[in-house]
């Protein structure tokens, strides 16, 4: 069914100036000129085909039509200012859906999270985990966090980390295993592998090892997984340096040697450039950002 309605800005106009019975006080209220004022309420009165006002010398009365009219345009206004303010609570609080790689969840966001909640206890964060590019447009997810090359077009992308790539092992496996002072003990060592990004072939290679084969070992889908499978003992695994930086903390990992090489890829936030002027996706983001400076600052310590 088609309403036909006069303007909303003649709607506030008519409100305002019944409620002040005043144009000049209305204006004043609205922020427009007088005249402003006037000229909306001439359009809502041409639109009526009746006068709303009844203009003496000095004073400005409701007509029997304004009289039917404003208790109908005041209550519907209060309608939407209510439902208007109610989004915008809802986007300063309420549920936050973050999609991210479950090895990044699992090792670096998830253990950082109750920082955020203290200090905003009315967002409440939803997690979940896939590797896919998002589309926004189709699913509810307010930010997406992702490892790549950083080319997701249409979207506002930015950097949160870089990384390095370096062998990590169990304490267990320094005291009790063959010697591992060097890139060339690796030989007598079992590797372990991250099936879908790091590769030991390119860390050997640029450590100058090119007799020690590569391929052998068992491998894990998850980096999560590879670094669970490295604190149990299993052998050694080429670990990502922001996703192994609790472990290493925490002394459960250690690193055998001091070269690294650069991350082929980085972390980026990836989210609709709108979004990012919602209060709630803003203060998540700057968490992000500094939780992400103080992870380098930690992982200098423990280098």
């Amino acid at each position: 069914m088609t309403r036909r309605l006069p303007s909303l800005n003649a709607m506030r106009a008519f409100e305002s100036a019944a409620r002040h019975l005043s144009f000049t006080l209305a204006a004043e209220e609205l922020h427009v000129t007088q005249a402003a004022v006037s000229h909306q309420i001439k359009a809502l009165e041409e639109h009526l085909g009746m006068p709303v006002f009844k203009r003496l010398n000095r004073a400005l009365i409701l007509t029997p039509a304004g009289q039917a009219l404003f208790p109908a345009v005041s209550e519907a206004l209060d309608i939407m200012a209510s439902a208007v303010d109610r989004l915008h609570h809802q986007d300063q609080s309420g549920e936050l859906t973050v999609t991210t790689m479950d090895s990044f969840a699992a090792t670096w966001l998830v253990p950082k999270l109750g920082r955020f909640r203290r200090s905003n206890p009315d967002i409440d964060v939803r997690i979940t985990t896939s590797d896919e590019s998002v589309d926004f447009d189709r699913v509810n997810i307010d930010m997406a966090i992702r490892y790549g090359a950083g080319d997701w077009p249409g979207l506002s992308v930015e950097r949160l980390m870089t990384e390095e790539v370096f062998p990590v092992c169990a304490p267990s496996l320094l005291q009790s295993g063959p010697p591992l002072t060097s890139p060339a003990d690796l030989m007598n060592h079992t590797l372990l592998h991250d099936d879908l990004r790091v590769d030991w072939r390119m860390w050997l290679m640029a450590t100058g090892q090119d007799n020690i084969d590569s391929s052998k070992g068992p491998g894990y889908q998850h980096s999560n997984l590879v670094l669970l499978a490295a604190e149990q003992g299993d052998g050694v695994a080429l670990a990502r340096s922001v996703l192994v930086q609790h472990s290493l903390a925490t002394g459960r990992l250690v690193k055998p040697f001091d070269f690294a090489i650069p991350g082929e890829y980085a972390y980026y936030i990836v989210c609709p450039e709108a979004n990012l002027k919602r209060p709630k996706v803003k203060a998540f983001r700057e968490w992000l950002i500094a939780e992400a400076g103080a992870s380098v600052t930690s992982l200098a310590q423990h280098s």
